[in-house]
């Protein structure tokens, strides 16, 4: 009989596609598979070709693009050398994870699939593509695409003798055992920060501790909205980024709620223990150390914060010992049961803490085994980087709106990573901030007189911010360059005039100006964008001047905001003086150049 295992591989943004992954891997473990669950980045792609059976379960992200453990593997998998019938030996199936409110919903999957299927692939099944925007969200497509597989992969390889399906009502073994070590027993001090290696560039899996050397709030404080100015010392680590690139930061629950996490569960916050996989060949979480206290595990790992999803439900009705708790965390686990979900959970924005309170008698009961198959690992939050390494040396610097709303709840919603980021004060003392940088999608012009439109909603200028202050260490002067920064009424905030501070006689930038731009004279300020320009006409003028049309009364809009901010690099026209200030026709063909703007 032919060997019974699985490969799952997921790309995952956000956690959905990797949540999605792991309960093909519960479902698999039930009908007796060996199965791996593991990001695509972290498979070897070329032991593809010895794999019989892999499901591929990935989103999609930005404008299409593929999400970024995933990015190494779309690299290979499209290189234009691999033979046509290099994965003939292959039984796939790919199911997709997108949004169909935007234009390229679910390309990733679609495009894989189709390549799968060029490199001589076999699917089960037809690609599977889930909605968000769905009643029932994704689940309305994975529940009975999975019915589906299960029946296709039974059919291939048969239960063995004797076995049966595990049952639902059955609760599978935990990841991983926790095994506490004798209080008073020797162990290195793993709580610490660990600075990333001397000779390695900082990484995910190996961050630079940054001390924090400033937080300035940039907005008045009768703004609505607290923006703060950071400041990282980087100085012998190894970082390097130019204008246009990410920052990554790992955050941290605060200490409050960590406290009240481990009364509910009544953990002991300075117990040591070290994890043990419970399968052979199941690699440990790469981020915690050996040995750790239950303190670190949930200040630095466990993400209390997040909004729980389905499957956290599932499995936290087989710890309930109290029948009422039990039966409605089997409902928030059903299918029929989703929309009940939604609105306790998604509406609200309800965090993992907060419906952990809510099941008090099950919370109580949850061994301490499963805290990993229970709750996510917090993700590293991006942001654009708001300075050059040319004008500060050694420095970097972003700009954070630290995110608070309200929803039904009474207590008020507050972004993770925005929320820790602003309680740090460096005057209290050695603060650092776990950090790495990666290159950002938004590309500058090579030529320094290139002139470019900016667009940069809210605290979208960082990356702009940084061009020019770029621009003016190497004494370039930017020879018609436009700079609006378009945004609701914001010229009480203080954020203007922070940056007009700035900018205003930097290095010959004289032409460089920030407007902060009431709705009212949105069209107006289009119209000076497009005069002041005349000799810069775009191959591509017709469709760029369409695209500023369309969108004169949408940049202000929170979806704009949310977009993050926009480059419009410029083309020598002929210089006609009827000419118009456009797009060139580059920017024209690709849509918006997106950065990360204000992540929570």
């Amino acid at each position: 009989m032919a060997e019974r295992r699985l490969l799952v591989l997921f790309g995952s943004q956000t956690g959905t596609a990797q949540d999605t992954a792991e309960r093909v891997g519960r479902e698999a473990k039930r009908r007796h598979l060996r199965c791996r669950v593991e990001a695509l980045d972290s498979c070897d792609v070329a032991n593809l070709i010895h794999e019989p059976l892999v499901v591929f379960v990935c989103a999609t992200t930005g404008q299409g693009d593929p999400p970024d453990n995933m990015k190494m593997f779309w690299r290979f998998l499209f290189r234009k050398n691999l033979p046509a019938g290099s994965l003939c030996q292959l039984d796939y199936a790919v199911l997709g994870l997108g949004d169909s409110s935007y234009p390229k919903f679910n390309f990733v999957a679609k495009k894989l699939h189709k390549r799968l299927l060029q490199l001589g692939g076999n699917p089960l099944l037809p690609v599977a593509l889930g909605d968000d925007q769905h009643d029932l969200g994704p689940d309305a497509v994975v529940d009975p695409w999975l019915v589906a597989l299960w029946d296709k992969i039974l059919a291939l390889y048969p239960l063995p003798p004797g076995l049966e399906i595990i049952s639902p009502d059955v609760r599978l073994p935990p990841k991983y055992t926790l095994h506490y070590l004798p209080e008073g027993s020797p162990h290195p001090e793993s709580d610490v920060l660990q600075l990333a290696a001397p000779q390695a560039a900082p990484c995910e899996l190996h961050p630079f501790a940054a001390p924090v050397l400033s937080n300035q709030r940039v907005t008045a404080q009768s703004h609505f909205q607290d923006v703060r100015l950071m400041e990282f010392d980087i100085a012998g680590s190894g970082i390097t980024f130019s204008a246009g690139d990410v920052v990554m930061i790992q955050p941290q629950n605060c200490p409050e709620d960590v406290q009240q996490f481990c009364q509910l569960l009544r953990l002991e916050p300075h117990r040591h223990f070290v994890l043990e996989p419970t399968e052979p060949g199941t690699p440990l979480p790469p981020l915690l150390p050996q040995p750790c206290t239950i303190q670190y595990l949930v200040t630095h790992y466990l993400d209390i914060s997040c909004v729980p999803r389905r499957s956290f439900f599932e499995l936290l009705a087989f710890f309930s010992t109290d029948e009422l708790e039990r039966e409605k965390l089997q409902e928030f686990s059903s299918a029929q049961g989703q929309e009940e979900l939604y609105s306790y959970c998604n509406r609200p924005r309800r965090t993992t803490l907060e419906a952990l309170w809510d099941f008090p008698h099950t919370t109580c009961a949850i061994p301490a085994d499963y805290l990993l198959d229970l709750i996510p690992r917090i993700r590293p939050r991006a942001f654009s980087i708001a300075s050059s390494m040319l004008a500060l040396p050694g420095r970097m610097q972003i700009l954070v709106a630290v995110v608070r709303y309200k929803t039904r709840l009474s207590k008020p919603r507050r972004g993770l990573c925005s929320t820790w980021l602003a309680s740090l004060n460096p005057e209290q003392g050695d603060v650092r901030v776990p950090l790495w940088v990666k290159k950002g999608g938004m590309k500058f012009p090579a030529d320094p007189a290139t002139p470019v439109i900016m667009i940069g909603p809210g605290t979208g200028v960082a990356p702009f911010r940084a061009a020019i202050q770029e621009r003016v260490a190497l004494g370039h002067t930017g020879e018609g360059w436009s700079w609006e920064a378009l945004r609701m009424p914001l010229a009480q905030s203080g954020l203007c005039q922070h940056m007009e501070a700035w900018t205003g006689g930097s290095g010959g930038f004289h032409q460089v100006r920030l407007c902060c731009v009431e709705q009212s004279r949105l069209s107006s300020v289009i119209h000076r964008l497009f005069c002041r320009a005349a000799p810069w006409v775009g191959s591509g003028s017709a469709e760029a001047l369409s695209w500023l049309s369309e969108r004169e009364h949408g940049l202000l809009s929170s979806a704009a905001a949310a977009a993050g901010p926009i480059l419009l690099p410029l083309t020598r026209g002929t210089g006609s003086p009827g000419g118009h200030c456009l797009p060139s026709s580059s920017f024209s063909r690709q849509g918006p150049l997106l950065a990360a703007g204000h992540l929570t």
